[in-house]
């Protein structure tokens, strides 16, 4: 296990928990942390052992209450013209310029397969951060808003982008513009979280489902998501090529082989992940 307080991170076999540990402050990310979180997913991307990730919030209380209120207080004082103790020049210029949420590309980049096991309320940043996973496990006990409008800010860290695209234009401005507060059964219901689990069994749940991927052909699994990340802008001949170029990757691997030997054979594949 890894910890830096903030963000702990724990490897069990080939997956990854990554789980935001501040129960305190409903997990709430600040500066810092946003930064060490867009290196941690670039980090998880390369690392070969890690075959899936799982994201959470420590206690029962939030997945993730978006930015910290003390980030939200320096963007109202105009952190573009101060510079943070520490920080260099350079460094303070990077801030005031690099775009809102730059984590969120981090994520969207990991070509692996990211769980998120939503135990609490997710809103702002957070609820940005549950819709850049790939599939959402939700406790009972979650909670989904877009509360940027409450303090005068847009939806940000990707979620102009990911909303419309799961529950639907109109119901994206619904919530966007209303700032309202969902319980996971409505989340569930209009296709915000893919299932719903007891507050005691979700993370048994998202584990069974990364262990499940992680026992996969690892490749195939990860273009897999790579072609369907394309499919979200591609028209359909650019998607047909993304495909088969993609195709062509799979029949070189190893895992290939063995999914075709399996078939003629009549039993499970036992996949490598290579």
């Amino acid at each position: 296990m890894v910890s830096n307080q903030d963000i702990v991170l724990e490897k069990q076999h080939g997956v990854t928990i990554l789980t935001l540990n501040r129960p305190e402050k409903m997990n709430a990310i600040t500066y810092r942390m946003r930064d060490e979180l867009n290196d941690i997913f670039s980090s998880v991307d390369r690392d070969d052992e890690t075959k899936v990730l799982i994201l959470t919030g420590a206690g029962e209380r939030a997945f993730c209450a978006g930015a910290d209120s003390g980030a939200l207080a320096d963007l109202a004082g105009d952190s573009s013209t101060q510079k943070a103790e520490g920080q260099t020049v350079r460094e303070s210029r990077w801030l005031a310029i690099r775009p809102v949420g730059h984590m969120a590309l981090a994520l969207y980049n990991l070509h692996k397969p990211v769980i998120g096991a939503i135990n609490g309320v997710a809103a702002g940043a957070g609820l940005s951060l549950a819709l850049l996973c790939d599939v959402r496990i939700a406790s009972e006990n979650a909670r989904f808003t877009v509360s940027n409008i409450k303090r005068g800010i847009i939806p940000d860290y990707g979620a102009t982008y990911y909303l419309p695209r799961l529950v639907g234009k109109a119901k994206a401005l619904e919530l966007m513009w209303s700032g309202d507060i969902i319980d996971a059964k409505e989340a569930e219901r209009i296709g915000l979280v893919s299932k719903l689990v007891s507050k005691d069994r979700l993370m048994s749940e998202a584990k069974e489902f990364a262990y499940r991927l992680e026992q996969g052909p690892s490749v195939a699994i990860e273009l897999t998501k790579w072609a369907v990340q394309k499919s979200l802008d591609n028209d359909f001949e650019s998607q047909l090529d993304f495909e088969t170029r993609a195709q062509a990757r799979c029949n070189m691997t190893e895992d290939f082989q063995e999914g075709v030997q399996s078939l003629l054979e009549k039993r499970e594949p036992r996949f490598q992940g290579r």
